[in-house]
């Protein structure tokens, strides 16, 4: 019998995971220790430092403003910072040799096109998004082609891979949808089927001129969807977010010192989590691994042996290592058969599993510390999270009783100004609203004018959402008082208090500057007394 293909596992590693050479280097490491029992695709974002100001890719924003500016030639030092320091990793981290050489050279030609590019910006004043887009991805370029030579000088068959051609039809910017996501994923795996089973491929986290501008479209985190988008079309058994935190927490261990590791949690407490303060995953990355059912593990670069956090999709099924079935040749030699529909092979076999046999499977056992927090039988919250620098807005209708369609005109005015709004809360004659914190003032402005026609508007600034989140929340009857409670013994005020249908998410709006004793509060008494409950029941 023909052994089985080796897993595919594709990493992506963030900009402070390779930010120097000495972080290539344990990276290079990770990735060759991975390869031991499993094929590698390697997906990197720009190298960069602590400081996020001084990342690659912020560079590169800060020149394309300088571009602009009038006799202004800082962008031209920019590019000298960015050249000087990507050579000194190069002389750092890759052994002299040929892919030595080669990654000198091309550091070189990728930053002279660069300086050709944005001084052909300066001589006409204008950079089209498109244009910003092909300046930024020169920080995903250069990184990727240093760190696939590293490999290479160690002995690795790694290849450099540029997605800068990726995209080679037309789309509707205002119209965005699945379907272009699907077709960027027939066109990654199109371009990684060509390559040697062998090969290592090292991919650029830029997807090419994304419709409307990369970073509009789908954000900075755009190097996530590109590993999720492949792993979707390699059907890989799992994506591996590589970064400098340990994975997910009950609440950020930076404002509640008692925050534990969750080393599983569902999709949708990870959606609540990310979209209310806790930097997760990018929402897009997740939406497209989830409908594959493809597990997320966030990892920490800096502590590679920990387990990490999984995300893992209801009925997710793990692989089953068997052996592959065969083809007999007319010859008599005997083939692996291959799925068409993937060039990495076919996908292993899998048997339906439980979500907290799931969780024992990707490394956790059980409770909050070693395994899943909300399907392994107990009822409790997940995690506690803060988003600040939120405003609310308060609008009062002028009328005794709402008039029709008055929701419909506040809503309309929001969305004409592309206001988000995260809360609401209404009664007969009132609204409360709060708003995303990265609302533009100017815009806001221009939207309080209008609202101003329904009634009357207080806005109020400088708060904060807390929510709790928790997949069994749904089941715990009083966890809502318990919340509120706690925080009225704390002396929290609530200006708003917000619940969905989904009951996975109780959210309040409370001043910023009482934020993180909320947190704490809520994160000590409401998750971790429940966790401490469970252990005494465990012992009696």
């Amino acid at each position: 019998m023909a052994r089985a293909a080796a897993p595919i596992i594709v990493q992506k590693y963030g900009g402070t995971s390779v930010g120097s050479a000495e972080r290539m280097t344990d990276v290079a490491n990770i990735v060759r220790s991975t390869l031991s029992s499993n094929r590698v695709i390697v997906v990197l974002s720009a190298m960069s430092s602590t400081k996020k100001t001084e990342g690659t890719t912020s560079r590169l924003l800060e020149a394309a403003k300088e571009v602009l500016k009038p006799n202004s030639q800082r962008y031209l030092e920019i590019i000298d910072i960015i050249e000087r320091g990507h050579l000194r990793t190069v002389e750092e981290a890759v052994i002299k040799g040929p892919a030595y050489d080669a990654v000198v050279s091309d550091v070189k030609a990728e930053c002279a096109r660069l300086r050709s590019f944005m001084t052909a910006a300066e001589v006409i004043d204008e950079i089209s998004p498109r244009s910003r887009d092909v300046m930024i991805s020169t920080g995903e370029k250069l990184s990727a082609r240093i760190f696939a030579a590293l490999l290479q000088s160690v002995g690795v068959d790694a290849i450099y891979v540029s997605l800068d051609k990726l995209i080679e039809k037309d789309f509707d910017e205002k119209t965005i949808d699945q379907s272009f996501y699907d077709y960027i994923t027939a066109r990654l795996t199109e371009v990684l089927g060509s390559l040697a089973d062998s090969q290592v491929p090292i991919v650029t986290g830029y997807l090419g001129p994304v419709p409307g501008s990369i970073l509009t479209t789908i954000g900075r985190g755009y190097t996530d969807l590109t590993a999720a988008l492949i792993a979707v079309g390699v059907k890989a058994q799992e994506v591996q977010i590589w970064k400098e935190v340990d994975g997910i927490f009950t609440a950020d261990p930076r404002k509640a010192p008692k925050a534990r590791l969750l080393p599983s949690i569902s999709p949708e407490e990870a959606a609540e989590l990310t979209y209310y303060g806790s930097e997760v995953i990018h929402p897009f990355t997740m939406e497209q691994l989830i409908r594959a059912r493809i597990p997320i593990r966030i990892k920490n670069a800096f502590k590679p042996d920990g387990n990490g956090t999984v995300i893992v999709p209801d009925g997710w099924r793990p692989p089953q290592h068997a052996e592959c079935l065969e083809d007999v040749s007319p010859r008599g030699t005997r083939t692996p058969k291959r799925d068409i529909s993937s060039p990495f092979g076919s996908p292993p076999r899998h048997p339906q599993l439980s979500h907290a046999a799931a969780a024992s499977y990707l490394g956790g056992t059980n409770g909050v510390t070693d395994g899943d927090a909300s399907d392994s039988g107990t009822k409790r919250p997940t995690a506690v999270t803060i988003k600040d620098s939120v405003i609310v807005l308060n609008v009062h209708s002028n009328r005794k009783s709402v008039s029709h369609g008055f929701f419909a005109q506040i809503f309309l005015a929001l969305d004409r100004h592309g206001i988000v709004v995260d809360l609401i809360a209404t009664s007969e004659v009132h609204v409360s609203m709060a708003l995303s914190p990265n609302v533009k003032e100017i815009k806001l402005e221009k939207a309080l004018q209008e609202l101003r026609k329904c009634g009357t508007v207080d806005v109020i600034r400088n708060m904060a959402i807390l929510s709790l989140v928790g997949k069994q929340m749904r089941n715990m009857v009083g966890i809502a008082g318990l919340m509120f409670d706690t925080l009225a013994r704390h002396n929290v005020n609530i200006e708003m208090i917000s619940q969905g249908a989904s009951e996975i998410n109780i959210s309040c709006v409370v001043e910023e500057e009482r934020a993180n004793d909320a947190l704490t509060a809520i994160h000590d008494e409401c998750i971790l007394a429940h966790c401490f409950e469970e252990d005494k029941q465990a012992v009696s």
